[in-house]
């Protein structure tokens, strides 16, 4: 069992956990991931690590409420404990000194592109990273981000933080004014934000590395559920990744696959919400 040992809330959606989880947290590094599961009966949930601290064996967690699964995960507080928290899994981010990166993080990809900005600092490397997402509300670790970055930019859809536009926009001026400077741009964030980076770094052909989080079930390839297309043919993300050549990845597909359960999800959330109210009608009545 995996205690949680400190949990904050970011947004309306989405939440912060610190993991009492020492094994994983020795040999985590940016880059990798973790499956974890609330209870027995529960769904295995890959979630990449926004954080790890080896001396004090602990791994930061941050998630969305999308589904069912994580909307029962942000209902626990310190103190309970999960059944499962298997990790790190995934190969790590390649830190080197490229010379100058960007690092582009969108929404909840924030947090895992955090450990790649620092790793990458560490490393030498001039770090211009670009946030985003779709409010003010919706941001976060913006002075962590900071903290680790030369240049800095922050983006909303809705200019209600920053500046009013797409990640791409700040990215694509970066690569104008710096043509033939920029070594390498890592991005994270949902899936069709990363196919527009590739997309804007393309003709300046800068590599882009991506971060993908596909349907996963078991995490050691054997179930093939996180199956992307590259250009080379078929890999899977969770031994093959979960970083990829972002000018590889058939985004049509993977697109496409990204909605396969979605009314699946969605009478897994109706499901569940009936339940907690069933079960507060009961305790209700007994009080």
């Amino acid at each position: 069992m995996y205690k949680i040992l400190e949990k904050q809330v970011l947004s309306d959606v989405t939440k912060l956990m610190v993991i009492e989880a020492p094994h994983v947290a020795k040999k985590a590094k940016a880059g990798q991931f973790i499956i974890v599961k609330i209870d027995e009966q529960g769904e295995r949930i890959p979630l990449t690590i926004a954080d790890y601290d080896s001396n004090a064996g602990t791994i930061t967690i941050i998630f969305q409420e999308v589904g069912q699964s994580t909307m029962h995960l942000g209902t626990l507080e310190p103190g309970d404990m999960l059944a499962t928290f298997a990790g790190p899994l995934g190969h790590p981010t390649e830190i080197e000194n490229f010379g100058t990166v960007v690092c582009v993080g969108g929404g909840v990809g924030i947090a895992p592109v955090y450990p790649i900005a620092r790793a990458l600092k560490q490393a030498g490397n001039t770090v211009i990273s670009i946030i985003g997402a779709r409010s003010k509300d919706l941001l976060f670790w913006e002075d962590k981000m900071r903290s680790v970055s030369d240049e800095f930019h922050v983006c909303t859809d809705d200019g209600s933080h920053g500046r009013k536009c797409l990640v791409t926009d700040p990215l694509k001026e970066i690569l104008e004014a710096r043509k033939g400077s920029v070594a390498k741009v890592w991005a994270i964030g949902p899936a069709i934000m990363m196919k527009f980076v590739t997309l804007a770094t393309k003709p300046f052909n800068v590599p882009t590395i991506v971060s993908l989080n596909t349907i996963m079930i078991d995490g050691t390839g054997m179930c093939g559920g996180c199956r992307v297309l590259l250009d080379e043919g078929a890999k899977f993300v969770c031994v093959d990744g979960p970083e990829f050549d972002g000018h590889k990845v058939d985004w049509t597909s993977l697109l496409s696959r990204l909605q396969y359960y979605r009314e699946e999800e969605h009478a897994a959330i109706e499901h569940w919400k009936h339940h907690c109210n069933l079960e507060k009608a009961i305790t209700d009545g007994g009080k």
